[in-house]
């Protein structure tokens, strides 16, 4: 019968062992789903830049990548932020991945990589308006077996909800992407409401005139929730 510390250095070994090789996994099918995003950016960027040719120069698309977990696309007025987590995430306890029997069955499952994709003003960057608001429009989960989840509200949480019988590939990231550039592309600027407008100190009319900041940020009409992928009713108007 092995003593105490030698118990809790075998647990520690395990731990390495399962847990985190499991994570490392999982980082690394994030990682390559990641490259894939970029690049399936970088070519959609080109073909549509493409056919655009005879009309105003502003419209058309720029893709940059910005670091290893960071790449942008600026669609005519609009800019998509694509942004993967250098960490691993287990789901919550609450999440309704949980009641998948995928994740039932084994509870390694559960572990996942994050891409987030959020939606900005151009402009907003382009004037370094650090007020602006921008919105998570979407988060695609990869797990050890290359499985993948994405979350979003509407078009983006009803086309993918098909946990554990479904390893990702070029064709679905495409799809996410297309589905989230479409979406975005949909919702227009509003006018704020003018009692939020209505007063303003010297120090922000100076600010505004300087700098341009008034707070601005496209109004998606929605709240983000994990339950948007089971249940999108409640939050119909």
């Amino acid at each position: 019968m092995p003593d105490e510390a030698t118990q809790r250095k075998l647990t520690i070994v395990d731990t390495l062992r399962d847990k985190s090789v499991l994570k490392q996994r999982v980082f690394d099918n994030t990682a390559v789903a990641f490259m894939m995003v970029k690049d399936i950016l970088k070519n959609l960027a080109k073909e549509v830049n493409g056919n655009l040719t005879g009309i105003d120069p502003r419209v058309r698309m720029e893709y940059t990548d910005r670091s290893t977990f960071d790449a942008q696309l600026k669609v005519a007025a609009d800019m998509l932020l694509f942004s993967m987590h250098s960490n691993i995430f287990q789901f919550d306890r609450e999440h309704p991945a949980w009641k998948t029997a995928y994740i039932q069955k084994n509870k390694f499952n559960a572990y996942s990589g994050i891409i987030n994709i959020y939606n900005f003003l151009a402009d907003s960057f382009k004037y370094s308006r650090l007020d602006d608001l921008g919105y998570l429009i979407a988060r695609i989960f990869i797990n050890h077996e290359n499985q993948y989840l994405v979350e979003g509200k509407r078009q983006m949480g009803m086309l993918f909800t098909n946990y554990g019988n479904e390893e990702f590939n070029r064709e679905s990231l495409q799809k996410i992407v297309y589905t989230a550039i479409n979406y975005s592309l949909e919702f227009d600027l509003l006018v704020p409401p003018y009692d939020t407008v209505k007063i303003a100190s010297v120090g922000q009319a100076e600010s505004k005139i300087q700098h341009s900041r008034l707070i601005t940020g496209k109004r998606l009409g929605f709240q983000f929730n994990s339950d948007d992928i089971l249940d999108d009713n409640s939050q119909k108007s």
